[in-house]
C-alpha cells in the first residue's frame, strides 16, 4: 500500500507545472508502521464509516482512492508552500535564493 500511495505522487507535482525530466532525480518514499501482512482482499460493501476501518492496521484496498487523493493534494500543497510561504535562503558556499516577493505574486494573481 505505501508502494501504491507513493506512486500518486507525481500527480501532485504536475498539478503545480512540472513535467519532470530524465535527469530530474525525482525519488519518492512512503513508510508504515502498521503489521505486516495484514492485508484484506475483499471489497468493501456500503458507504465508509468510522469503523470501516478497524483499528487501521491496514486499509482495505477498496477504501485507498481518499488516501490516493490525498497524497495528491498533499505534494501539491507542498510545492505550493514551498514557493510562496519560504524565505530568504542562504545554502551550501554561499549560495542565495531569494524568496518571492508576497506582494507581487498576490497582484499577479489578481491579475487573473
Amino acid at each position: 500500500q505505501c508502494k501504491a500511495l507513493a506512486r500518486r505522487v507525481p500527480l501532485g507535482l504536475a498539478r503545480t507545472g512540472t513535467t519532470g525530466s530524465h535527469f530530474s532525480g525525482d525519488i519518492f518514499l512512503a513508510f508504515s508502521t502498521a503489521n505486516r501482512d495484514a492485508l484484506n482482499g475483499r471489497f468493501p460493501r456500503g458507504p465508509a464509516t468510522e469503523h470501516s476501518y478497524g483499528h487501521m492496521d491496514f486499509i482495505p484496498w477498496g477504501r485507498m482512492d481518499d488516501f490516493y487523493a490525498a497524497v495528491v493534494q498533499a505534494a501539491e500543497e507542498a510545492v505550493l508552500n514551498a514557493l510562496v510561504a519560504n524565505s530568504d535562503m542562504i545554502g551550501r558556499d554561499g549560495n542565495r535564493t531569494p524568496a518571492l516577493p508576497h506582494a507581487k505574486v498576490v497582484t499577479a494573481l489578481n491579475a487573473r
